[in-house]
């Protein structure tokens, strides 16, 4: 990474400094010099700090993302194949790229999709049928720990822009 002037008033270089070890520095700027967090020995922080998604595969500690502005088509309702009942799901009309869409049960499918996206039991599930057709299948490593069912609107979101290909 390159180097970065830090400016003061009027655009005039800040003079540089060390921070004072008596919280006085931090005082005068209005923020807490108290060191937070778990390894710091502090006060934990408030607010919410993840949005449910992890890069590790382990659940994140649930959090509140409302306003998060995030919408998606919602359908409502289990699908013939086996949802499970009382599942909250959103649907979507998809079309698969090149090398289609791999499943556990068919292997890859093509062209016209709507793809699932349901929670139920703490998971995520990603499913595909073809457009209008009975049978759905799971989308190939498509699963996965979801702790808030509020994130459910946003993985959506996020597997509709990787699978839906229409341009190819």
């Amino acid at each position: 990474m390159g180097e970065q002037a830090v400016t003061g008033a009027g655009g005039a270089p800040a003079p540089e400094r060390t921070p004072d070890a008596t919280g006085d520095d931090a005082a005068a700027a209005g923020t807490d010099p108290t060191p937070t967090g778990p390894t710091a020995g502090g006060p934990a922080p408030t607010g919410p700090a993840s949005a449910g998604m992890t890069a590790d595969g382990r659940p994140a500690a649930p959090a509140d993302v409302s306003g998060a502005g995030m919408a998606a088509d919602a359908a409502p309702g289990a699908p013939a194949g086996g949802a499970p009942s009382g599942a909250a799901a959103r649907t979507a009309d998809i079309t698969a790229g090149p090398g289609g869409v791999m499943t556990d049960e068919v292997g890859v499918v093509t062209g016209e999709l709507t793809l699932r996206t349901e929670h139920a039991d703490g998971k995520v599930t990603l499913r595909v049928q073809y457009k209008d057709a009975d049978e759905w299948y799971a989308v190939t490593g498509g699963s996965a720990p979801l702790a808030d069912p509020a994130a459910l609107d946003a993985v959506h979101t996020i597997a509709v822009g990787l699978l839906n290909r229409p341009e190819g």
